[in-house]
């Protein structure tokens, strides 16, 4: 069962982590939001799978799903609000976008997206603890496991990206 979730969980994060696309400046890849929902989905699949709930701990796993759903779909709000605000600063003539610039007001969006991502994550934390009291210890171990493979692959990818942007200023 660990090599099924080991295997899905590589080829899940080496090709759907949003670090592990190293774009190159003529490559473009448009991610969808069909494409980040179902993203989430196999996420949530992934973990449930690893699991393996008995049915007295289903009764738990709607607001983890939730909570997972929700921190997700906030997330993918920010990126795209920072991608627009990135578009309108790559439309506009770079002299006009540093004196326009407001630093006050960048810390304010700052600070209100690590807000959000605070209460997404206490929310995640609140849906899982009633669960996590019920897991067996084979359970949590693979809970663990994917914990730890997770933070694996994200440094991997960003080890990648940092590596392709050595590259691409060479």
């Amino acid at each position: 069962m660990l090599r099924i979730v080991a295997t899905g969980l590589t080829a899940l994060f080496v090709t759907a982590s949003p670090l592990a696309y190293a774009q190159a400046p003529s490559v473009e890849i448009h991610i969808t939001a069909a494409d980040l929902a179902q993203l989430t989905d196999m996420r949530v699949n992934i973990v449930k799978a690893a699991l393996q709930l008995t049915p007295d701990q289903e009764k738990y796993w709607p607001a983890i799903e939730d909570a997972i759903r929700t921190r997700a779909k906030d997330r993918q709000a920010r990126i795209i609000e920072a991608a627009k605000r990135m578009a309108e600063m790559h439309e506009s003539n770079p002299i006009d976008v540093l004196r326009n610039r407001d630093p006050i007001d960048f810390l304010r969006r700052r600070a209100d997206a690590l807000t959000q991502r605070a209460d997404d994550l206490k929310k995640l934390a609140a849906a899982w603890e009633p669960l996590y009291k019920t897991l067996s210890p084979e359970q949590k171990q693979r809970m663990a496991f994917l914990g730890i493979f997770v933070i694996h692959e994200l440094r991997n990818a960003a080890e990648q990206r940092a590596e392709s942007e050595d590259d691409e200023e060479d």
